[in-house]
């Protein structure tokens, strides 16, 4: 019962706007002393306009200052993981490895074999770890020897005759 009342809470902070949060999985566990959920096997997460697919997904909680309730402090999905996200200014589809969200900080990581496409711009970006912060807009992206970061973006040239 404590997992679905800090489920309950988990989702309305996220939605802020009174949005679902629909979590569709094969297997669901959870763990109240230690704070995490996990949702195994063809894992589906939709919430408004965003989508994320995954094998796996653990979400952690912390207590809600001021309140018995609990709130999400971070994601990780990993196994074959995409993503769609919409913005009011941005619209990014993305995949990799392991995708880490921290949902108070608006921070993704994307690692391994990570991709990341602006689809306004068409700016891609691909590398084996990729860092976007969404409050501030700092974005970093590491490759490796083998795998040097790749950036993509369509530049338009002055009319030519």
């Amino acid at each position: 019962m404590k997992f679905l009342a800090g489920l309950l809470v988990f989702s309305t902070l996220l939605l802020a706007q009174s949005e679902q949060l629909i979590i569709d999985a094969q297997n669901f566990e959870a763990n109240d002393k230690k704070g995490i959920s996990t949702f195994t096997g063809n894992v589906k997460i939709q919430m408004g306009k965003d989508k994320l697919n995954a094998e796996k997904v653990d979400i952690y909680f912390t207590s809600k200052k001021g309140s018995s309730g609990k709130v999400p402090s971070k994601y990780i999905a990993s196994g074959n993981v995409d993503f769609e996200i919409v913005t009011k200014a941005k619209h990014y589809i993305g995949k990799g490895n392991k995708i880490i969200y921290s949902p108070l900080k608006q921070e993704y990581t994307v690692i391994g074999n990570g991709f990341l496409q602006e689809k306004n711009d068409d700016k891609k970006i691909y590398g084996e770890k990729i860092y976007v912060n969404q409050l501030t807009g700092e974005a970093k992206v590491s490759g490796s020897d083998n795998k040097p970061v790749r950036f993509i973006i369509n530049i338009e040239r002055g009319s030519q005759k």
